[in-house]
């Protein structure tokens, strides 16, 4: 009965195709959000997936690395007596309004201050050391390139940053903040930026000399007394803090979850039709093998491999389609981001769907009756 079920697929396969191509483009659909979501959601956590730093320090109770206030200075100094911390280094946060062309108008923009010498940890891996060296021109910003349209500017041109005029010195990849535009500068230049501000930084940046120590090395500089002045958090606790406010705070990650639904709703109903059409078609072959003394269990059987099946050519040609969108995003500049464990949540989704709809496809064996055959 097994290799009937593959005999069936390959001689009728206009038949189990459309079912397929359902499951295909159900699980492309599903890769696709699901890649978005870790784009567009990690771009919140952008300041701390792409620096050096392990250990961030910042605002008791900040639920997201923007929602951060300025800290006392002598959190630094704490830092630097710890005998595993090997670099210390401040992180400026102001909001910013920018004024470039006139057919633009305003943009809210989030400036960056940060230490540009070669060796600084915030962004180091968005921002090489050839770049972050132009930072130390007085009024010299960096943004992402993707956000040029934004702020109508290309390198070598000015802007009216905060009421003072700054210049483009040159552009990277990786810097797009999620709700708005980020400009990095220097330290120097974000405090000129700041003003009316509070002149102390929002985070301090430390890099352990042993990095697997971070959550250790947190819990021992984190304050524990109830008037604590500061927080100290390992970067990947901070970025899901960031990640997890971005996506159920804000009402966004809910509106992904349900878009994820409706595509597992639909794709569940199309592949089950195609496949109760497929097997209501052969309606008489499956009676002619009842009648021969195959069981309905044995003709359920059939018919899950032939779901099976099914979904296993699915994953492949929604694999190759997911391939092809995620290449033409990351080609736009559009963020998206995806791991092993999500391919493989994707895949057994996928599989439920088709499997799912094999087990109502059953159902339609039971017009699989031999007295069918004398009519």
């Amino acid at each position: 009965m097994v290799a009937l079920a593959r005999k069936t697929l390959v001689y009728e396969w206009r038949r189990y195709l459309p079912a397929s191509l359902a499951v295909a483009f159900s699980g492309m659909l599903l890769l696709v959000q699901l890649a978005l979501v870790f784009g567009i959601f990690d771009s919140a956590a952008v300041y701390i997936n792409a620096s050096r730093g392990q250990i961030w320090v910042g605002y008791p109770g900040t639920q997201s690395i923007d929602l951060g206030r300025s800290i006392p200075r002598d959190a630094q100094m704490r830092l630097l007596m710890n005998p595993q911390v090997a670099q210390v280094e401040p992180f400026q946060w102001v909001n910013g309004d920018w004024r470039g062309s006139r057919q633009l108008g305003s943009v809210s923009v989030f400036v960056s201050g940060i230490d540009p010498a070669p060796d600084g940890l915030v962004f180091a891996r968005a921002i090489p050391p050839a770049l972050r060296a132009r930072l130390e021109e007085p009024g010299a910003i960096i943004v992402d390139r993707a956000d040029l349209p934004k702020l109508g500017i290309q390198v070598g041109q000015s802007g009216i940053l905060n009421g003072q005029r700054v210049y483009l010195v040159g552009t990277t990849s990786g810097l797009r903040a999620l709700g708005g535009v980020n400009i990095v500068t220097s330290l120097a230049t974000a405090e000129q930026l700041n003003v009316g501000g509070d002149p102390r930084p929002a985070y301090y940046v430390a890099r352990l000399r042993d990095p697997a120590r971070a959550a250790v090395v947190a819990a021992q500089l984190d304050p524990h007394d109830r008037q604590r002045r500061y927080a100290v958090w390992s970067a990947s606790t901070l970025a899901a803090r960031t990640i997890h406010y971005w996506l159920f705070e804000t009402g966004a990650g809910l509106g992904v979850v349900f878009m994820s639904l409706v595509v597992f709703l639909v794709g569940t109903v199309i592949t089950s039709q195609t496949l109760m059409g497929a097997v209501a078609g052969s309606i008489s072959e499956y009676a002619t093998l009842n009648a021969l003394g195959a069981s309905h269990g044995a003709l359920s059987r059939v018919v899950m491999e032939q779901a099976g099946w099914v979904g296993v050519a699915g994953l492949l040609g929604g694999g190759v389609l997911s391939a092809m969108v995620l290449l033409l995003a990351h080609s736009q500049d559009v963020p998206v981001g995806i791991t092993v464990a999500g391919v493989t949540a994707c895949a057994v989704l996928v599989m439920g769907i088709t499997l799912f709809s094999g087990m109502l496809a059953v159902r339609t064996l039971r017009n699989a009756d031999p007295a069918r055959l004398l009519r």
